[in-house]
């Protein structure tokens, strides 16, 4: 079975325009369970350009499912993300001026630091995930931190076309494959929308895909609830039509 994670950022990106109430990504969060994503992922940025202290807070308070918390490797965040024990934290690179997640990260620089934030989570019982390009060397060097999961980035496949698409596609199934041999849980996310998502659902490997911004902005159309549940639909037809 293919899980779907839902990023729910982009609700709060259009509160934060006006520094609104609303839309709050709190209240969101039930129409996304309701329509059978199983679980919740926001990213706490150091800047809280969307997602705030408090919504995480509150979300971990109110969803059912599984509530997944993308950080930086920023002491101030990762303190908070201790003190709310969301089920599981996927850390993630992050620069002030990105407009959002522009690759993987570099375990292989980091990894000691890694390792150390790696038991601190689990520690308070907390999953740990990686965010990181589908790199044999990357991918070795998750291992080495403990880490229970990698979550690949599919954000160069997603912006490639043609020849080079396709090779993005075989290194993101090659590295889904070496890193399950490991043990590793293989999660994948970024740049998926309603197109691209099909061929990802094929690969065997894969556990959870995270998926945001395509499902906020067909909710404009047609509810967050039925946007959902097309993801949904586009995954299970990947999955079963790829096996």
């Amino acid at each position: 079975m293919l899980f779907l994670g839902v990023n729910i950022d982009h609700v709060a990106t259009l509160r934060q325009v006006r520094l609104a109430s609303y839309p709050d990504p709190v209240e969101i969060a039930p129409l996304v369970e309701k329509a059978g994503a199983h679980g919740i992922t926001v990213h706490l940025r150091e800047d809280r350009r969307h997602i705030q202290e408090d919504d995480v807070r509150r979300l971990r308070d109110t969803i059912t499912t599984r509530l997944n918390l993308e950080l930086a490797l920023s002491e101030e965040i990762i303190r908070i993300a201790l003190e709310v024990r969301p089920d599981e934290v996927c850390l993630v690179p992050e620069r002030r001026a990105e407009l959002t997640t522009e690759g993987g990260l570099d375990v292989v620089s980091q990894k000691e630091k890694i390792r150390e934030v790696v038991e601190r989570f689990h520690e308070k019982g907390i999953k740990t995930s990686l965010f990181i390009d589908p790199d044999p060397i990357q991918i070795e060097a998750s291992l080495a931190t403990g880490t229970d999961m990698v979550e690949l980035h599919t954000g160069r496949y997603a912006e490639a076309r043609g020849e080079t698409r396709e090779k993005e596609y075989q290194r993101l199934c090659e590295g889904a494959k070496r890193a399950a041999l490991l043990g590793l849980q293989v999660n994948a996310g970024h740049g998926l929308n309603y197109e691209n998502t099909f061929p990802i659902a094929s690969i065997p490997e894969l556990h959870t895909l995270n998926i945001g911004h395509a499902i906020v902005a067909r909710a404009l159309f047609v509810g967050m609830e039925q946007a959902v549940r097309e993801m949904l639909g586009v995954m299970h037809r990947g999955r079963k039509e790829g096996v």
